[in-house]
């Protein structure tokens, strides 16, 4: 009985703290200074309440412009809004912060924290990837402007984890290319191009081996179901693909299932060949048939004649 008296009394006490609380708030919101309200902001901030820091920062900076304050109160509500996860807005006033005071002692860190807001904000690998492209392009531009910046080793270290991120999309895309074709033809082209697009962009992947065999898998499904005048010149492709894929990885783990299909394709390209060499055969014994027709001539007429 005791104890619940105490839980009472103390959820009584913290309920009429947090009213005490957001009532001076809103005293201060209505009729503080500003110099009032920017010592809140700053209080505020300091102890961890970046809500209500933001809701201050944000109503003073209108009234602050050309004030030595006004500088310190958009680079802390920028902070006040990356620190409630809202990196979109974060980003966005970070930069509004850098361009507004490029020779800013604070520029440096607002432009990183710019790029590490979109960092933050980059889609995971499965959605669509503008915003790990726009996180790249952003780390960049701050190497790119201060390289000898101390936040330099850690601008690259995100790049290679958002790279990562697109190499993941790229190779997924490749991969579901090859898993859903059920030899539908267009899939299957789709997936050779991915993959081939695939090795360009990430040459040292890790993923480059797998996707290697899937070539040579939808390149041979593609040759097994086209029409005759096409299989030749796919076939030849899919050895093609095999022999790049055991000159870079002589010992692979695929290898074996990709000398199936490479000696397969062989196979069928001799027989392609053979009915090939049959046909031209056929053609050269053919005879003339008996009812060739004749040449035609144009009758001569006095006036064909003249002419």
């Amino acid at each position: 009985m005791r104890k619940n008296s105490l839980a009472s009394y103390f959820l009584l006490f913290i309920t009429l703290l947090v009213f005490t609380s957001c009532s001076k708030f809103s005293k201060l919101q209505k009729t503080g200074t500003d110099q009032e309200k920017y010592d809140a902001a700053m209080s505020y901030y300091k102890k961890g309440d970046f809500y209500k820091s933001g809701l201050l920062f944000e109503e003073l900076i209108p009234l602050l412009k050309g004030s030595t304050e006004s500088e310190l109160a958009q680079f802390y509500y920028a902070y006040t809004q990356y620190q409630q996860s809202q990196y979109n807005t974060s980003q966005f006033l970070f930069k509004k912060f850098y361009d507004t005071y490029a020779r800013s002692d604070y520029a440096q860190e607002a432009l990183y924290m710019h790029a590490f807001s979109l960092y933050k904000d980059s889609s995971p690998y499965n959605l669509d990837q503008t915003s790990t492209f726009t996180a790249i392009s952003a780390m960049q531009d701050f190497i790119n402007t201060y390289p000898e910046s101390a936040f330099r080793e850690e601008c690259t270290k995100y790049i290679l984890e958002l790279r990562s991120k697109l190499e993941r999309k790229a190779y997924e895309r490749a991969k579901l290319y090859h898993k859903v074709s059920d030899f539908n033809m267009m899939s299957l082209k789709s997936a050779v191009i991915s993959i081939e697009n695939f090795r360009k962009d990430f040459p040292d992947s890790q993923y480059n081996e797998e996707l290697a065999f899937l070539k040579v898998e939808s390149q041979y499904n593609l040759a097994s179901n086209s029409f005759t005048g096409k299989q030749k010149d796919r076939y030849q492709d899919v050895i093609k693909f095999y022999q790049e894929l055991i000159d870079k990885y002589p010992t692979g783990k695929f290898n074996r299932d990709a000398e199936r299909m490479f000696e397969d394709s062989q196979k069928q390209l001799e027989v392609i060949a053979k009915a090939d060499l049959e046909r031209q055969k056929l053609l050269q014994t053919e005879p003339e048939p008996d009812n060739k027709p004749t040449k035609v001539t144009a009758p001569t007429t006095p006036e064909a004649k003249a002419q």
